[in-house]
C-alpha cells in the first residue's frame, strides 16, 4: 500500500517520513504518510501529510496538510511541499487532491493559488464534522488536478 518516499527531494526541501498510518474504516480515516518539511542540512522546518483516497471527510479536511513553523514562513516551502507531495499521490493513482483552509488563513490560501488550485467553494461544515466539534465553521476547499 505505501511507496517508497525517499525521492521526495526538491532543490530547496526535503521530505523526511516520520510515519505512514494504515486507514480506519470504521472512523472513515484514509492512510495517510507524515512527514518533516527539512532544509538541505536537515534543519526540520514544519511538517505536512498525504491522506490517500477520496471521500466525506476529505472533502472538508483535504487529501494535504501542511504547517511551517514561524521562523520559516514566507520562503514558499509550503508550496514546495505540496509539490513533492502531488508527485506521490500520482503514484498513488489519484487524479485530484483537495487542501483546504479556514478563509481567514491567507497565507495558506495564497499557496493554493499559487499552486493552481481551483477554489471549488467556501463550504459550511456539518455539525457533525470533527473541525466544526473543534469550533471551526467553514473551509475554502481548493481541487488540484494531477
Amino acid at each position: 500500500m505505501f511507496e517508497i518516499t525517499d525521492r521526495l527531494k526538491g532543490k530547496k526541501i526535503y521530505l523526511e517520513l516520520e510515519k505512514a498510518v494504515p486507514g480506519d474504516a470504521e472512523k472513515n480515516w484514509a492512510p495517510a504518510y507524515f512527514f518533516h518539511i527539512c532544509a538541505p542540512d536537515g534543519t526540520r522546518m514544519g511538517g505536512c501529510d498525504l491522506r490517500i483516497g477520496h471521500n466525506e471527510n476529505l472533502y472538508y479536511g483535504g487529501n494535504i496538510g501542511y504547517h511551517i513553523l514561524p521562523e520559516y514562513r514566507g520562503h514558499h516551502y509550503a508550496a514546495q511541499a505540496c509539490r513533492l507531495l502531488f508527485q506521490l499521490a500520482r503514484r498513488h493513482h489519484l487524479e485530484y487532491v483537495i487542501i483546504t483552509c479556514n478563509p481567514d488563513n491567507l497565507p495558506s490560501r495564497k499557496t493554493c493559488e499559487s499552486l493552481g488550485g481551483t477554489l471549488e467553494e467556501i463550504a459550511d461544515l456539518p455539525c457533525y464534522n470533527d473541525m466544526y466539534q473543534n469550533g471551526e465553521r467553514q473551509k475554502c476547499i481548493f481541487r488540484f488536478d494531477l
